[in-house]
């Protein structure tokens, strides 16, 4: 099923069309939080509204369900899945295992992991884990240390930050030494205000995002680094999770909507999945240097390895490698262009000053 035009989806949430409930669900980015068209809650500024096809877009776009409108708008069983969402992030800090959540919910433990991924589009345990790292991030905006951030959040370890990439990438390293063998990528291409920009992704997430100046060459670059793997192009309809995706990206870049905090299936070393993990904890408008960075995942000595780590990042502004410049201050490289590298620094920091 399709959305409405952009159009009519508006005029049904002025309206608080209940026709339109299942449709569409709409997201406010001052809040954070998604509804159903007819929610009662009060209304948000046109500016400030983004639209999803689905619960699950909308949760994996980072916004959380609305307490009017959809835990008592939905059936039973959802509503007891929301309850579950809930009550993981009251408890987030929390040692909260499939077994206790079954409990909660009644269910055994196999049937709530089944039925809450096919909600929300990710696991218990990975919902947790992004509630963490929101909360990290929150955490380091209001100016608390990278310490206190990560118990504050309920990491509890330094490594339990920087490791959870590592049991999330995606295929195994043996597979993408195969070049992604069996694997399936769905992918698009939109223009942005830096220019074109290609986004693939998994099941498990935007495993690619690259900027350019024609389609053929930024096919070519994604056909380099998945050689092997099925390359599907992707109509809106056929994968709104993806259009959805690259609308929040393109949202940000181009009319500064927040940082989209999207699923990333990222794929290297364990080092590179390192630096790449502390970069997303970077705050929007803060810089540091090579040296820094490596000084900061205790790797002082590695600079280079730093260097090469963000030079490889294949997935553009959503691992914002862009926030690293050299020790002198200079920008030093960027694979898609130091003016590309330039914009972002300025945008960021233009936001950050409002």
């Amino acid at each position: 099923m399709t959305m409405p035009s952009e159009q009519q989806m508006r005029q049904a949430i002025a309206a608080r069309d209940k026709t339109q409930d299942g449709l569409f669900f709409y997201g406010v980015i001052t809040t954070r939080v998604f509804c159903r068209p007819s929610c009662s809650s009060r209304s948000a500024n046109a500016e400030n509204l983004r639209f999803f096809p689905s619960v699950e877009a909308a949760i994996v776009a980072g916004y959380r369900p609305c307490k009017r409108c959809l835990a008592a708008g939905e059936t039973e069983r959802v509503a007891g899945l929301v309850a579950i969402a809930r009550h993981i992030e009251s408890h987030a800090d929390e040692v909260l295992t499939l077994a206790t959540l079954a409990g909660i919910a009644g269910l055994s433990p196999s049937r709530l992991q089944r039925l809450f991924k096919a909600a929300f589009g990710v696991s218990p345990k990975a919902y947790q884990d992004a509630v963490r790292m929101q909360r990290f991030k929150a955490s380091l905006k209001q100016g608390e240390g990278v310490t206190d951030a990560i118990f504050a959040s309920g990491f509890g370890s330094v490594s339990r930050v920087y490791g959870e990439a590592t049991r999330n990438i995606g295929m195994t390293p043996k597979a993408y030494r195969a070049g992604g063998a069996g694997e399936e990528i769905t992918y698009a291409c939109r223009d942005t205000a830096l220019g074109l920009m290609v986004m693939a992704a998994t099941d498990r997430g935007v495993c690619f995002v690259q900027f350019g100046e024609d389609e053929a060459s930024l096919l070519s670059g994604l056909q380099q680094e998945f050689p092997k793997a099925a390359l599907n192009p992707s109509a809106a309809q056929e994968s709104p999770q993806l259009d959805a995706w690259m609308n929040a990206l393109d949202q940000h870049i181009s009319e500064g909507a927040p940082w989209p905090d999207l699923p990333l299936d990222m794929r290297g070393t364990a080092f590179q999945l390192k630096v790449w993990q502390f970069l997303l904890s970077i705050r929007e408008g803060d810089l540091l240097s090579y040296s820094e960075l490596a000084a900061q995942i205790d790797q002082p000595k590695a600079v280079r390895a730093v260097a090469s780590a963000c030079a490889k990042n294949r997935i553009g502004v959503l691992i914002p490698c862009h926030r690293v410049l050299r020790s002198d201050g200079s920008l030093g490289g960027y694979r898609w262009g130091l003016a590309r590298k330039r914009a972002l620094i300025d945008s960021e920091r233009a936001r950050r000053a409002r």
